[in-house]
This record gives C-alpha cells, sequence and structure tokens, in this order.
C-alpha cells in the first residue's frame, strides 16, 4: 500500500484543474479550495500503517481490506466493516476514496463479462489488478455530456466524445463529459458507456488520467465556509468539490478501452452498496450528536427528546440490518465473484432517503434556540462578552467552549452548504427513489412462489400466477433533455 506522502505527491502531476468561482488551482496539495480533502486523502492511506487501524483497513496477510476482490460472504462483511469504520469520521461526507475506487474497477471487471468481449474483460481485469496493487484513485462518471450538449439542436452532436483519430496504439479522443465526484483528487476517471461512442457495434467505456494531456477539470464551486474552523469543522475539511471533465485531443491506449452493455447499472453494483454505507454513516454521525446534545443540554431524561432519539435508532438499525442481510446473503457472478444482494440491499436506501430530512430535522430541533444563538471560541475569548456567554453556555459540567464546539458541529452538519450538497448529489448521484424501487423490483425472486404459495390454502383448483412481468419491467429510462426548435427564418 502506499503511503499518504505517495499519494500527496502523485497529485502534482500537472493536472489542469478549475475550481468554479476560484479560478485555475496551480497546486491541489496547497490551493486553500482543495488542500484539506488531499490531507484527508493522506490520512486514509496512512491509517494502513497505524496499529489502531489495522485490525479494520488489513485483512488476512496484512492485505488492504479495500482492495479484496470478494469471493465470498466474509469477503464483503470485512469490506463493509471497513467502509463503515472509515466513512463514520467523515460524517458521511467523503463518498469517493481509493477504496470506492477499486470497487468501480470491480463493476469494470463484473460488466465486461457479462458483456463477453474477451479482450475487454482481459483489459479489466489487468487494470483492476493494478488498482489493488498500487492503491491507485479511480473515481466514475455515467459518461453523459453536460446540459448544453444535451441540447443541441442537432442529434448528431448531443454525443459527450468523439473519437478524433483511431490508431494501433489507442484512440484519441475530444469531447464535454458531465458530473463526477473528487475529480480533483483522483488520479483517473472511468467514463461510463453514456459517453456515446459506439466501437463496432458495442458501446465503449474508457479511464482517462486526470493529469492526462488534454485533460480540463472543471469543479463546482467551493462549499460555503466559515474561515473559521471552529465553526466550520465538517465544511473545512470535506468537500469533494464533483465536477466535469473536458477532453481536448486525448489519447487513450487501447489496454483503457472497455466494451461494456449500455447504461452504467452493471458498474454500479458495488458502488450502490458504498452509497449506503455513506448513508448509514451520516445517520449515525447525526444520531451520535443527538445523543452528545442531548447529554449536553440535560435533556437525557426529556421524554420527547428521548423519542427523538429512538426514531434515529429505528432508521439506523434498519440500514444496519439491510447492509448485513445483503452481505450474509450475497449474489455470486458466474466467475464466482460475490457481489451484495440488491433484495436486501434496496430497502434499506429506500428507507434512508425516505428518512434523510426527517433525520436532519430531529438534530436541528432538538437543541432549540441554542443552535441558532450560539458563540464561537473568538466570542468567548473576547474581554468584553466572554464572561458572559461563559454564564450563559456553561454549567452543569460543561464549559461554553465545549458546548459551543457542539453546537457548531451540529450546525455544520445539517444546517450549512455542505448538507445541502450531500442531499442534492446524493439523491442525483444515486437516482433517487424511483430508482432504488426500480432495482428492488427487478432484484426480487419470489413474485410467483408467494402468489403460488397462498394458493395452498384454498380448496380449490387454481390457475397457476406467472408475475415474471413485474420482475423484467426495465428500469426507467433516463430523463431526455428537449432541444428547443430552431426559430425559422423571417
Amino acid at each position: 500500500m502506499r503511503t499518504g506522502a505517495d499519494y500527496r505527491e502523485a497529485m502534482r502531476d500537472g493536472r489542469r484543474v478549475f475550481v468554479m468561482g476560484a479560478g485555475r488551482v496551480d497546486d491541489v496539495t496547497t490551493h486553500p479550495a482543495t488542500a484539506a480533502m488531499i490531507d484527508e486523502y493522506v490520512r486514509w492511506y496512512d491509517r494502513h500503517a497505524d496499529p489502531a487501524w489495522q485490525n479494520i483497513v488489513l485483512g488476512p496477510g496484512a492485505t488492504p481490506v479495500s482492495f479484496t476482490l470478494p469471493q465470498s460472504s466474509d469477503d464483503l462483511v470485512r469490506m463493509g466493516k471497513s467502509y463503515a469504520a472509515t466513512t463514520f469520521p467523515t460524517a458521511g461526507n467523503v463518498t469517493h476514496t481509493p477504496a470506492y475506487g477499486h470497487i468501480i474497477a470491480m463493476g469494470m471487471l463484473i460488466a465486461t463479462h457479462e458483456h463477453g468481449h474477451a479482450e475487454s474483460i482481459a483489459r479489466a481485469k489487468s487494470y483492476r489488478e493494478m488498482i489493488a496493487k498500487t492503491g491507485r484513485f479511480l473515481t466514475f462518471c455515467g459518461g453523459a455530456p453536460p446540459l448544453g450538449i444535451r441540447l443541441n439542436p442537432d442529434p448528431a452532436q448531443r454525443a459527450a466524445l468523439k473519437i478524433m483519430k483511431e490508431t494501433d496504439a489507442g484512440l484519441i479522443l475530444s469531447g464535454r463529459v458531465g458530473m463526477h465526484t473528487s475529480p480533483a483528487y483522483a488520479e483517473d476517471v472511468y467514463i461510463g458507456s453514456l459517453n456515446g461512442v459506439v466501437i463496432d457495434g458495442h458501446p465503449a467505456s474508457f479511464v482517462v488520467p486526470v493529469g492526462g494531456k488534454g485533460v480540463t477539470t472543471l469543479c463546482r464551486k467551493a462549499a460555503v465556509r466559515d474561515p473559521n474552523k471552529f465553526n466550520s469543522p465538517l465544511s473545512s475539511r470535506f468537500d469533494e468539490l464533483d465536477g466535469q471533465m473536458w477532453l481536448d485531443d486525448v489519447f487513450v491506449p487501447w489496454e483503457h478501452v472497455f466494451l461494456v452493455d449500455p447504461g452504467p447499472e452493471a458498474i454500479a453494483r458495488y458502488l450502490l452498496w458504498h452509497h449506503l454505507y455513506g448513508w448509514l454513516a451520516k445517520a449515525e454521525f447525526t444520531l451520535g450528536l443527538a445523543l452528545a446534545l442531548t447529554h449536553a443540554i440535560g435533556l437525557k431524561e426529556h421524554e420527547p427528546t428521548v423519542e427523538y432519539i429512538v426514531d434515529i435508532v429505528t432508521e439506523v438499525a434498519t440500514v444496519r440490518a439491510c447492509l448485513t442481510a445483503s452481505e450474509r446473503d450475497p449474489v455470486f457472478t458466474p466467475e464466482g465473484y460475490c457481489t451484495p444482494n440488491y433484495q436486501h440491499l434496496m430497502p434499506g436506501g429506500i428507507a434512508i432517503l425516505r428518512a434523510h430530512q426527517r433525520i436532519s430535522e430531529i438534530l436541528r430541533a432538538l437543541p432549540g434556540s441554542s443552535l441558532v444563538v450560539m458563540p464561537t471560541d473568538s466570542d468567548l475569548a473576547d474581554p468584553e462578552i466572554g464572561a458572559g456567554l461563559e454564564e450563559c453556555f456553561g454549567g452543569a459540567g460543561y464549559t461554553a467552549l465545549q458546548r459551543a464546539a457542539l453546537l457548531q458541529l451540529a450546525w455544520d452538519h445539517v444546517a450549512s452548504g455542505l448538507d445541502g450538497r450531500e442531499s442534492s448529489f446524493e439523491l442525483h448521484a444515486s437516482g433517487g427513489i424511483p430508482a432504488w424501487r426500480g432495482r428492488l423490483r427487478r432484484a426480487f425472486d419470489r413474485y410467483n412462489e408467494l402468489a403460488n404459495g397462498v394458493l395452498t390454502a384454498l380448496d380449490l383448483q387454481m390457475p397457476e400466477i406467472d408475475l415474471t412481468s413485474i420482475k423484467d419491467r426495465p428500469l426507467a429510462p433516463r430523463r431526455v433533455n428537449t432541444a428547443p426548435a430552431p426559430e425559422k427564418a423571417r
């Protein structure tokens, strides 16, 4: 496993990165918009050499759990525990890590097997092995173009990418690819088959280096944060800066070209599992904050507050149970790869998506007015008002500074720009409740068994029921942006 210092040095690869509102980023390891996240990824790598973490992030033979190719339920359980432990400290805000990159590569491998193109299978196998050996950081994009390109009046110009030239060594691509996560911090981006390139009748996908010649990464504006880290303990550290990728005559070797079925579902086989761990981390962090505040503001004997706590516990326990079931009752591919069972995973995602706003509202409501009018560390140090603030916020075993730190943490968690980003992006990235319901509908395999099973309770000959059509219905199609018709000349 590489060290955090190795990763930091790899980020100085001449990459061309822009952050909306902040302009060109010359060095992502030092720029104010990106340096804190680089530090977080450095910590992620360095945990593998930290004795306090090794029983979580290392498996048999001291191999990194995050780079396991799972072939048993025990492998999935071990990986899941690692995801849970490493995601919780970020309150679920760091959704894409090198561990996430590896499961993208695992999804690529399965997707190429399903498509059946032998060369692509070999390429995906080789690339995944390289990721596991080096710890190289990969992130994911479905491949769809940005809005303006989708609205081009010429349908032939609506694809994200175009082949500019084909050589014996590879392809030269140009185009604009829509949103993906942590592009400023990753080393490679997987561009999925929604990019519009077709090779010999096969939808094509690609791996492109962020620091490659002709590659430009454009990140969204940074989340609004207080410059005082006491007031922004989360948003000052965890901002993944989702972005676009522009390719201008970028060379992609054949080794990084993968022919797969259309759509991202096969690639996402493991990603949704990781998404749910991220959402669980946010819910568990919310529960932890609610418990800490309940103690700090003297409400542990207050029955309505305890009921609030039980509401969050219920949601957390539901998701935990779904994750455990998905890992303990897995699905195996024909090649022997072990994957989480969607019949159990999808209900967990639907439950937490429905509960997300309610959980956040509980944490906003629990502290009452103290979450609105709360001091900062500089206020408490102010000679004119510090003593009065100590009187207002201190006492019963807590200093005003300690209570204020908890309140600021809660505010940053559920009332900041960071929380808004998480709410909007994660619903978009995973497809939202309709997509999770569609996946569950297709994964559930007991329609006929249960329907015909109840007929045995009747002392009557009944026709055999076949409800296969429920399972076989396709997922909801991606929404299509309609370009306005060109105006007629006057």
